[in-house]
């Protein structure tokens, strides 16, 4: 039996989904992160900043779907906000378990760059960008 597992393929890292929200790059976070598809984050969030026709402001990375941070990708998140900020775009990251923090705390990771928000919502309004649900207020409000 571990002869036949030994000779399947290796799984081929599946994309995380970028979306742009105006002039904001959602990224949203799932479960398990592995190596590859960490790696390829980094470069889609890099390529979709510097190839955007218009320019990009912040880029938001919701990790509220992450049961563990470890070192590896403690350092891409960082490296994701250091890119991003040398091509003139914010980072926040979004929805950080309690767990998450106090590993990353414990693991000695300070990640340089990233301004932390509670959620989504709140990164918007780091990123100076009103949440939808407050554009509706205000639509609705003024109508």
């Amino acid at each position: 039996m571990t002869e036949f597992s030994a000779s399947l393929p290796a799984p081929v890292p599946v994309p995380v989904p970028v979306l742009a929200l105006g002039d904001v790059l959602l990224v949203t976070l799932q479960g398990e992160l592995h190596d590859g598809a960490a790696e390829q984050l980094q470069d889609d969030v890099a390529h979709r900043i510097a190839s955007s026709a218009a320019p990009v402001g912040g880029v938001v990375i919701d990790i509220s779907g992450v049961e563990i941070v470890d070192s590896f990708l403690g350092r891409v998140l960082a490296e994701i906000a250091a890119s991003a900020s040398l091509l003139a775009a914010r980072t926040v990251l979004a929805g950080m378990r309690p767990a998450v923090a106090i590993t990353l705390v414990e693991l000695g990771l300070t990640l340089p760059g990233l301004v932390t928000a509670l959620d989504v919502e709140a990164a918007l309004s780091l990123l100076g960008r009103a949440p939808l649900s407050a554009h509706r207020v205000h639509l609705e409000g003024g109508a």
